[in-house]
């Protein structure tokens, strides 16, 4: 039968395939790969905040709620950004969405025009440039840079910004690279911001996952008005596969969310948000934090203190998240190049430093999301098929 050639509209054909899951799907084909690619929890999601969803199924959470979510899980929202930054925001600044995904693409959507300017660090996580794309934004890059310490330069911000500059992305603590925002740092943006009216969207999904002295700093404690903040209970308390999320922002940019989200999703399924209040309220659910931070921190001494070891890497100590980005330069191959020839030679997935934009080339990233046992056997692998270069 010949096959029928579709149309397909072209918002569709710009966006470009997640190299991060296209590592992810060859690996699964070859036996006894090691996956450092995807950036997802070990963990299981605690147990009180699953118990917390059965129950509500048992009490008949299995209808519609209201669009921006249920009212309690707003209000917890409240409450925790009160208790944990002292940050006063009301109901009206928050709405639920599917994962900091959503809220990422809210944003994109409710504030970009065709033709206006989103500034996007380079390297970033890889969804914001397709979420400019669908918005019809023009992609400004901003270079991140190692001896910067992977944090964004102010001064090259405000060279970038033109009068159709709209939005500026920040996401600390960071993906791919681990780098955490200096407060002073995070203040000089969030002025500039304001003195350019320009908004930022800052996606904070790791801000529990720090090390050392580091600390996190929301962005809506500076700059309230200009501050899209997208959160997530993913990466918290190991729900990645809940699809639970919000954004924070001015009352009138939510209402706007909603209306769109409206026709996007409807509403995050009920019983998961009854079980976001869960987590959020309960000291069950941050012990369970604690513990999980403890135990990444272990695993970043690990890895790091490995690859310090390896021939042709160098690799600068991260203060959040859960990830590694070693520079790889002196090896002599190109971020992708490498990736495979790992895949190949020692069965370890890494992702090339080029999935996250052109300023990774010479770097790769590493979750260190899994078990300490299949770290070292990792690293063990990695060293050993260094060595034979």
């Amino acid at each position: 039968m010949r096959q029928k050639k579709h149309f397909i509209a072209e918002r569709a054909l710009l966006i470009r395939r997640s190299k991060i899951r296209e590592l992810f799907e060859r690996a699964s084909k070859i036996e006894g790969v090691i996956s450092l690619g995807i950036g997802e929890p070990d963990f299981d999601t605690p147990r009180n905040i699953k118990e917390a969803a059965k129950r509500a199924l048992d009490e008949g959470w299995t209808h519609y709620t209201p669009n921006a979510g249920i009212q309690e899980l707003r209000e917890a929202i409240v409450e925790y950004y009160s208790n944990f930054y002292n940050v006063d925001i009301e109901v009206d600044n928050v709405i639920i969405t599917a994962g900091a995904y959503e809220g990422t693409y809210l944003a994109f959507e409710t504030l970009l025009e065709r033709g206006d300017e989103v500034i996007i660090p380079d390297p970033a996580f890889v969804s914001y440039a397709e979420d400019a794309k669908l918005a019809e934004a023009n992609i400004v890059r901003l270079p991140l840079r190692e001896e910067n310490e992977f944090m964004p330069d102010p001064d090259e911000i405000v060279e970038l910004i033109t009068k159709r500059t709209r939005m500026i992305v920040i996401n600390y603590p960071n993906n791919p690279t681990g780098a955490v925002l200096e407060k002073d740092v995070a203040k000089a943006i969030a002025d500039i911001a304001k003195d350019y009216n320009i908004y930022i969207l800052s996606d904070e999904p790791y801000e529990h996952f720090l090390y050392d002295d580091a600390k996190h700093y929301p962005m809506i404690k500076f700059a309230p008005e200009n501050t899209i903040l997208a959160n997530s209970f993913s990466k918290t308390f190991a729900m990645t596969g809940w699809r639970l999320g919000f954004v924070v922002a001015p009352s009138e940019i939510i209402k706007a969310m909603i209306k769109l989200h409206a026709y996007v999703i409807g509403n995050v399924a009920s019983f998961v948000q009854v079980a976001g209040v869960e987590a959020l309220r309960s000291q069950e659910s941050w012990k369970a934090v604690e513990n999980m931070r403890k135990e990444y921190n272990e695993r970043r001494k690990i890895v790091v203190k490995r690859l310090q070891k390896m021939p042709g890497i160098s690799v600068r100590e991260p203060k959040g998240a859960f990830y590694v980005f070693p520079n790889i330069k002196e090896i002599g191959m190109s971020s992708e190049r490498f990736s495979e020839w790992l895949l190949e030679n020692a069965r370890v997935v890494v992702i090339p430093g080029t999935a996250f934009g052109e300023r990774g080339e010479g770097y790769v990233r590493i979750s260190y999301a899994t078990s300490k046992e299949k770290l070292v056997e990792a690293m063990d692998r990695i060293e050993e098929a260094l060595n034979k270069l």
